[in-house]
């Protein structure tokens, strides 16, 4: 078993893997083909044949599952056992078992990494600001990708105030009882239904589509709730933080999705240096 201290579960981090293995129940080929074709769009390329696809903080193993259906070699890993489990279930289920590795390891682990090699594609979706310590991690992310490789990654959005009250709501959640943390869950379904209620009247005021129940990326709304409400240790950055940073060791903004200056989670995929450019 590898382990890191910033990332031990226990009574101020969120049990993730557990929300996932509920998750997993729900899995179908819509789903599965929505989150392959969010790998497409931000990736730019519709078959990863003879690519290396590592996705650090696998979760339920869902994009894992997308890569390996578009022909990419996986290798997965996550910290929590129960993600691990997850992804290992997925996998028997719906995915080919040849060149997909599924382990326990953790980003903040140097002597598992080390052992890791580079990838063509490195994925962390929302991982890597629940960590502990997250501008490592992201740093040690971006070293494990291939030169002229995909790192393509997800940040929660720095909102100032907002993010600080949405720490403490996190910790709130971890720390407290069962009690708590579903009267935590049911404030934060009102709070989202009534934001969600106002923008679909205002989009179908002015002839917008609104979408139905499987979101864009093949997720589950009342899964993406729970490891929001208590999704714990909690980071934040802007998207002028995460280029420059980014920018700082070489690597080419290709792709980038923001949440708009709201709550969630900005999207970036980045080119790798080659070697003797960074």
């Amino acid at each position: 078993m590898t382990t890191h201290p910033a990332e031990t579960i226990g009574r101020d981090r969120f049990a993730f893997g557990d929300n996932w293995l509920k998750f997993i129940e729900l899995m179908d080929e819509r789903r599965i083909e929505q989150a392959m074709g969010s790998l497409t769009t931000a990736l730019g390329i519709e078959d990863l044949s003879g690519r290396s696809f590592l996705d650090v903080g696998c979760g339920s193993g869902l994009f894992s599952l997308a890569a390996r259906r578009l022909g990419a070699r996986v290798h997965s890993f996550d910290y929590d056992p129960d993600s691990v489990s997850a992804c290992s279930r997925l996998r028997d289920q719906f995915g080919p078992r040849s060149d997909w590795t599924v382990e326990q390891g953790s980003i903040l682990d140097e002597s598992y990494l080390a052992g890791l090699g580079s990838f063509d594609i490195v994925y962390s979706w929302g991982v890597l600001h629940h960590t502990g310590d997250m501008w490592r991690a992201i740093g040690t992310a971006s070293a494990l990708t291939e030169p002229g490789g995909s790192l393509f990654i997800s940040i929660y959005n720095d909102q100032g105030l907002a993010s600080r009250v949405w720490w403490r709501i996190k910790r709130r959640y971890v720390q407290g009882g069962p009690l708590t943390r579903k009267g935590l869950v049911l404030a934060g379904k009102t709070y989202f239904r009534t934001r969600t209620t106002v923008a679909n009247m205002a989009k179908r005021t002015f002839g917008e589509s609104v979408p139905g129940g499987v979101r864009g990326r093949g997720m589950s709304k009342g899964h993406d709730l729970v490891d929001w409400i208590g999704g714990f240790p909690f980071e934040v950055a802007s998207p002028e933080q995460i280029f420059r940073f980014l920018h700082g060791r070489g690597f080419q903004l290709r792709f980038l999705k923001t949440c708009r200056g709201g709550l969630g989670c900005n999207e970036f995929v980045f080119t790798a240096p080659h070697r003797g450019q960074a």
